[in-house]
């Protein structure tokens, strides 16, 4: 099966919260919080839905760049389960990568959690590195949250990690991307 990305819009709200809710179940956003992301300025969104049925949305993705920011915090990420493992993820953070790179940052954040290796591994692999913890940053479960930075790369230069030719590929396309 293959899918494409596209931005996402308040419209979608239902269908990000259904995802939001199922993957975070003790830390999801609020509805309230949600609406106010996917309809913010500020930020952009993206929705991963498959070839055979855009209305299906199997994953998103949000990125904050205050105008004239030098730096972009990563707000969220999430891919159902049975959407995982084909590279959603991998090419939704290559696009607010090149969305912080199109805005002008310098630095992308984002928080993980401390017992989620498997995030932890794909943001090494896109050049992310750990800075900082967060102690019981994760409620209720009070799971510490690492911190991690990207000094975002110029346009010339591949993304680090062993997909970096695949990534650096989706962060060169337009808004709308069809993934294998």
């Amino acid at each position: 099966m293959s899918f494409r990305l596209r931005r996402a819009s308040v419209d979608d709200l239902d269908a990000v919260m259904a995802i939001e809710t199922s993957v975070f179940v003790n830390d999801a956003w609020s509805r309230e919080g949600m609406a106010h992301e996917l309809a913010s300025r500020d930020g952009f969104y993206l929705v991963a839905v498959p070839d055979v049925d855009d209305t299906r949305i199997v994953g998103y993705s949000g990125l904050m760049v205050l105008p004239g920011a030098p730096d972009a915090d990563v707000q969220t990420i999430a891919v159902l389960p049975e959407a995982r493992r084909v590279g959603l993820g991998r090419a939704l953070m290559g696009q607010m990568i090149a969305e912080a790179r199109r805005r002008g940052v310098r630095d992308v954040f984002l928080e993980v959690r401390a017992d989620n290796p498997g995030a932890q591994s794909l943001y090494e692999s896109l050049g992310f590195e750990g800075i900082a913890v967060r102690p019981r940053y994760y409620m209720p479960d009070g799971v510490d949250a690492v911190v991690m930075r990207l000094q975002v790369p110029a346009t010339t230069t591949e993304l680090a990690g062993t997909a970096a030719a695949s990534a650096t590929a989706v962060t060169e396309t337009s808004e709308s991307e069809q993934l294998p």
